[in-house]
């Protein structure tokens, strides 16, 4: 099993596709992999701590600041934990805010801070999506060797249709594996 004991670092941002990051937390644990989640503010509007945290078995972060029952600090015991950091759905203001190296928030002074590989999964409105703001951010990432799985074209939640819905499941679980290959 190529994800058996690997450590992933999930992080889920505020987009309406964060609820798919459930089903990936499920298939990740079937294939034996150790999943912690970090849930952005945004994210916890769309999905709760305790639904990701029953998924993953294991403590779901939220808070950079959070006082925590061991000396360590989370985003630098994370970074060097992890073997692969993920984001679903990565937003127009996660890409931006990387592409920048803004370290606001959890996610980001963790990405920062680690030295495993990063799988970036775009959702967003396809306006969005094509700005040429986020296309260079896109650009700036992928010279930091960030990895992409780029969204599909279709309907989005907001009713348009276009590039920016989320990548299937099952493309983005074999976007993961094949980084342990």
């Amino acid at each position: 099993m190529v994800l058996k004991n690997k450590n992933i670092v999930l992080g889920i941002c505020g987009g309406i596709a964060a609820y798919k990051s459930c089903d990936i937390i499920r298939r990740l644990v079937g294939l034996e992999a150790s999943v912690e989640c970090i849930l952005t503010r945004d994210g916890s509007k769309f999905v709760t701590p305790l639904t990701l945290q029953t998924l993953s078995r294991n403590k779901v972060r939220t808070d950079m600041f959070e006082i925590q029952n061991s000396w360590e600090i989370d985003h630098v015991s994370l970074a060097k934990k992890a073997d692969v950091v993920v984001v679903v759905p990565a937003t127009a203001d996660t890409i931006a805010r990387l592409a920048i190296g803004v370290a606001d928030d959890l996610l980001a002074c963790t990405i920062l801070a680690s030295r495993a590989s990063v799988l970036l999964c775009p959702a967003m409105n396809p306006n969005m999506f094509h700005h040429k703001a986020t296309r260079n951010n896109i650009e700036i990432l992928k010279s930091y060797n960030y990895q992409f799985v780029m969204p599909e074209k279709g309907e989005l939640a907001c009713g348009d249709f276009g590039d920016g819905r989320l990548a299937d499941v099952s493309v983005i679980i074999a976007a993961i594996m094949e980084i342990f290959k």
